[in-house]
């Protein structure tokens, strides 16, 4: 008789012994796993050739090299290196009729290929999970098996990197040990008993509570296990599995949770490894998959990233062949339609659009379907507008996980619809498991019952099981489970499906599912909007310079000239952009050889699309007296934006004796007023001209303050470098408060609980320094533009030079900064604090702006400690507001009347040199009369980033260029709407696409007019695809124009027909 009930916690020890392959593992069930095993000679035998210094080369350069003889206990390394292992295996003749596999853990990541070249298989090594040491041979040896041959590619990394710790810094001498290369027979049946004991153990260890009553038959079939085993006597097998079918024999009921599972490995794009080692990743993930796909033929494997599926068309593209042939039969499920799986905080709302244009083409092309699944378990929070993007994308459901990471406020929903910006929705879910990368247990999935949040709408969820961000996928242990588990009492019902099906069934049988308004904000993560400030400066860069280059080009092809427009290459730089927005580069939180090679792909882009605008601005305008800088006598500028705009400009290299007003002192570069140039069009600026501007200045006043004034505000500056006064000259209004200051450099301690370049916690506000100038001087006296620098120290070992300016044009004060940045676990910010009172600030996301709360009401509103914003954030009351612009910043943070930006942060892991050296950005503040709504902030912002484009020319043969106050694209009567980007159409033909934006949150009428000749306009998708038919209307003189209707925040894509 046995007693178990009465010492439950003794029996769970005893059972933990029995599964445990440690100190009792002769009397565990692991002793009576293999039938048969060998090593050595002749069966095993090991040659190898290494790689010179990082390269990772093919294997048809590879097996041509000369390889030497080694044995188990070999090292390969160091770090990053390459090693190629021949292996040449004769199986014993006492083997027949049984499977053979190979058991090679190098304690590194490595690929099987076939002697012919063929990718078979990945393999993780090392002892720890995660873990897939075997490789099937044959499934049924012969009894005279010939000398097989394989090639084992042996990378130097493990599979999640080479940190001494998960997000450590790299070591980059470290070496792994070869274990023991073994031929191995397993016994099925001791294979099947440890299979179905690991999931009465997960059961009995964390799926149930000793509450229910299946708790207590799985610890009584657990204890007959023990009683029945005995690891000398293979007969016991049998009676053993007796009882555990006994237990799985019962059933889940009718009224059960549905579990839709699928199988994925979610392979971080670069992270802890560089792009080059993700190629190899995924060949070696995506080949395990495809054999476990053979063998379960109820297993179905989703996999995500165009980008991915790109590499392995061009890289493996027999393995492609066969993923392909899987994917027809509905098995291998490419998912998500984007390039990459982004950041949703950083990109732009092009980018975005990009991301879904590049994805779902490819999958288009390459598999004949689009995806319906915006697939993004692992990114650091999502914006508003992302449904109505989603939606134009040709996909209506999203899938996420990152919100339970959430460290203060658990996020109240698991299946909803979120509504964004412009009330488009899409149905999402979050798998109530919690995790994408689950490994198939029983507690994980009774978690998906206990933890689904709206489990009274919906009664069934998503399980995403696979080893992942490192590759992997499931392993065929996994899978033993998921058979298992798929009817069985106390355990939901559990079915492979394509996630389609899921969102699918939701979407018809409930109806009632609640919804959640504007961004999904991740609280966690928040240092992601800084960390690697020229990553973010690069990719801003990138964004709007390819805008340059495909509006110039689009104009040009459209107007005849001799221009081809550059699709593949524009394409080809889109690609890499895309790239480098996957959501661990971007953010910041990848190693130092990710920003290397980043680094080269943006040189690469912006270098290429450089050469493209050239192109281009000489196409359209070579004939109107181009030439250099120092010949010409003046400038020809073009505004690529959607309105009349006028800036001063400088031009290096032009000779002041031209008569230019103003040298900018700091660079010699003559400066000259480019007044009223046309929206979408080309003006001639002399540089005699000063369109009337009222002079601006610099000077002293009598308490010492510098001070720069022009005709809309007076600023002044105290000796620390701090704005102390910023009166509004048009109003009489003082906008810093007495005793207060903008532009107060605040030194913060930055240190997080555990995610270094990721996290800003919100312990990091409670102790700061303010640093002081220790030299404010004035450059530029006016009359164009005023500055002055300011320096200072910044922590122990950094210093910061700003040149801060004021135009004669312009009420916007910007503030150029060159910093040396050397600190640790410090991060600066500039603070502003105005004399307005509002509950909110705004902020610009993609295609729109979002407002958040100024004050700590809530634990909500307090986590937003630290939010993003793109070009600006505003502090607006009824009648007045201030916004503080930036070219290329992210983090932002307002309290009570206090807006600050964050600069730089300097984490240590797992990028140890992060934003060290030098750095330079701008930002400004940008005064206005009435609220945000009422302001152009937007138009402002938008001109601080996106300069005229500049062609010094001879005067004489410039005036008369005929395109010269030509407007190519102009915007009437819709001050809310934008005009964000004119391309050329993606399917080779001639017509032109234009997208619009409606940009504070109101209707419009909007009048777009375009001096070029088109066939009619239709309105379409992101993906170019007609929606609706509009009327092109003529106007003598006037060209053409289209009536568009636009809603609070909706995106408007027009095509041009040629």
């Amino acid at each position: 008789m046995s007693y178990f009930q009465k010492h439950p916690d003794i029996t769970k020890s005893c059972f933990r012994n029995l599964m445990s392959n440690g100190q009792f593992k002769k009397a565990s069930i692991h002793a009576s796993m293999f039938e048969a095993r060998v090593t050595g000679a002749p069966h095993v035998q090991l040659e190898v050739w290494s790689a010179p210094s990082q390269e990772r080369p093919t294997f048809e350069h590879a097996v041509k090299q000369e390889f030497k003889s080694i044995e188990s206990g070999y090292s390969f390394g160091p770090s990053w290196t390459t090693h190629w292992v021949r292996t040449t295996l004769q199986i014993p003749s006492d083997f027949a009729g049984k499977e053979v596999r190979l058991l090679f853990n190098p304690e590194c990541e490595s690929m099987v290929w076939s002697a012919d070249g063929e990718p078979l298989q990945g393999l993780t090594g090392g002892n720890g999970d995660p873990k897939r040491h075997e490789f099937i041979l044959t499934g049924k040896a012969g009894s005279n098996e010939a000398k097989r041959v394989l090639y084992l590619e042996v990378a130097c990394n493990d599979m999640f990197g080479l940190g001494d710790y998960l997000i450590g810094p790299p070591d980059p001498n470290r070496y792994f040990t070869l274990k023991p290369v073994e031929l191995v027979v397993k016994r099925p049946k001791a294979c099947a008993l440890y299979h179905d004991l690991v999931v009465l153990r997960q059961i009995i260890d964390g799926g149930l509570s000793e509450e229910s009553p299946r708790w207590w038959q799985a610890l009584s079939a657990a204890d007959k296990v023990m009683t029945a085993y005995d690891p000398t006597d293979v007969g016991t097998l049998d009676a053993c599995l007796e009882i555990t079918g006994e237990f799985f024999k019962a059933k889940t009921g009718n009224a059960a949770h549905q579990v839709y599972a699928i199988g994925n490995c979610h392979i971080d794009t670069a992270w802890l490894w560089p792009y080059d080692e993700t190629k190899r990743k995924i060949a070696r993930s995506w080949s395990t998959q495809l054999g476990l796909l053979e063998k379960y033929p109820d297993y179905m494997f989703a996999a995500s990233q165009a980008q991915q599926f790109e590499w392995l068309k061009e890289l493996y593209p027999g393995l492609f062949a066969r993923v392909k042939e899987q994917i027809k039969r509905g098995r291998f499920i490419p998912i998500g339609g984007t390039w990459v799986e982004m950041d949703c905080n950083i990109p732009s709302g092009e980018s975005f659009v990009r991301q879904f244009l590049l994805g779902q083409r490819f999958f288009e092309e390459n598999f004949g379907e689009r995806c319906k699944v915006f697939w993004l378990p692992d990114t650091f929070g999502y914006s508003s507008q992302l449904p109505q993007i989603v939606r134009l994308a040709g996909a209506e459901y999203f899938f996420t996980q990152k919100l339970s990471w959430n460290n203060i406020n658990k996020f109240p929903h698991t299946t909803f619809r979120w509504v964004g910006l412009d009330g488009s929705d899409v149905l999402c879910h979050m798998c109530p498991a919690e995790t994408y990368t689950a490994e198939a247990k029983a507690d994980q999935l009774i978690s998906s019952v206990k933890k689904h949040k709206d489990i009274g709408y919906t009664n069934e969820s998503l399980y995403l099981y696979g080893y992942g961000d490192g590759g992997g996928g499931p392993t065929e242990d996994m899978l033993e489970r998921m058979n298992r588990m798929k009817d069985v009492d106390a355990l939901p019902k559990v079915k492979h499906a394509h996630p389609n099906d899921y969102y699918d069934h939701v979407k018809e049988n409930s109806k009632d599912l609640v919804t959640w308004n504007g961004e999904l904000y991740f609280e966690l993560h928040r240092g992601t909007y800084t960390s690697q400030a020229k990553t973010k400066k690069q990719n801003r860069q990138s964004e709007y310079l390819l805008r340059d280059v495909e509006m110039l080009s689009a104009i040009a092809r459209s107007l005849g000239k001799d221009l081809v427009y550059p699709s593949a290459e524009v394409t080809r730089l889109w690609k890499l952009v895309c790239l480098n927005q996957f959501h661990d580069v971007i953010p910041g939180s990848s190693i130092e050889v990710v920003y290397k090679d980043s680094d080269k792909i943006y040189a690469d882009v912006l270098e290429s699309a450089r050469s493209m605008k050239e192109n281009a601005v000489v196409a359209l305008f070579g004939d109107s007296g181009m030439c250099a800088a120092e010949e010409a006598t003046g400038m020809l500028v073009f505004n690529s934006t959607s309105w009349p705009r006028t800036d001063v400009i400088a031009v290096p290299g032009m000779g002041q004796h031209l008569g230019t007003q103003q040298v900018r002192k700091r660079d010699q570069a003559a400066l000259m007023v480019a007044a009223a140039v046309p929206s979408g069009g080309v003006q001639i600026v002399s540089p005699s001209n000063d369109a009337d501007a009222v002079p601006v200045s610099a000077y002293y006043d009598s308490n010492g303050l510098v001070v720069l004034e022009n005709l809309y505000v007076t600023a002044k500056f105290n000796s620390n470098g701090h704005l102390t006064s910023f009166v509004d000259r048009r109003t009489e209004r003082e906008l810093v408060p007495q005793g207060q200051a903008g532009n107060v450099m605040r030194l913060h301690d930055d240190v997080p609980i555990f995610w270094d370049a990721w996290d800003i916690e919100i312990n990091h506000l409670h102790k700061f320094f303010v640093m002081n100038a220790s030299n404010v001087a004035i450059v530029d006296e006016g009359p164009l533009l005023a500055s002055i620098s300011i320096e200072m120290s910044v922590g122990k070992n950094s210093r910061m030079r700003q040149f801060v300016s004021l135009s004669a044009v312009s009420p916007r004060l910007e503030f150029g900064c060159d910093v040396d940045w050397h600190e640790s676990h410090k991060c600066l910010k500039a603070a502003f604090t105005w004399d307005i009172r509002s509950n909110n600030a705004t902020y610009e996301t993609q295609y729109g702006v979002v407002q958040r709360p100024t004050h700590r009401n809530t634990t909500w509103d307090m986590a937003k400690f630290e939010v993003c914003a793109h070009k600006f954030g505003d502090l607006s009351e009824f009648g007045y507001g201030v916004a503080l612009l930036n070219d290329s910043k992210y983090g932002y943070a307002t309290l009570d009347n206090t807006m600050t930006i964050t600069l730089l942060r300097s984490p240590k892991s797992p990028d140890a040199n992060c934003d060290m050296g030098h750095q330079s950005f701008r930002y400004a503040v940008y005064p206005h009369q009435g609220s945000f709504n009422e302001s152009r902030v937007v138009q402002e912002a938008y001109q601080f980033n996106v300069p005229l484009v500049q062609l010094p020319v001879d005067m004489s043969v410039a005036a008369t260029c005929e395109l010269r106050g030509s407007s190519f694209f102009a915007l009437s009567d819709a001050p809310n709407v934008v005009l964000d980007a004119v391309k050329a159409a993606e399917d080779g033909s001639q017509d032109v696409i234009v997208r619009l934006y409606e940009a504070y949150g109101g209707r419009s009428k909007a009048v777009l007019t375009t001096k070029l000749a088109f066939g009619g306009v239709v309105k379409t998708n992101i993906l170019e695809e007609q929606m609706e038919k509009l009327e092109l209307m003529t106007a003598a003189g006037k060209g053409q124009h289209v009536v568009v209707d636009l809603k609070p925040f909706e995106v408007v894509t027009l095509r041009f027909r040629a």
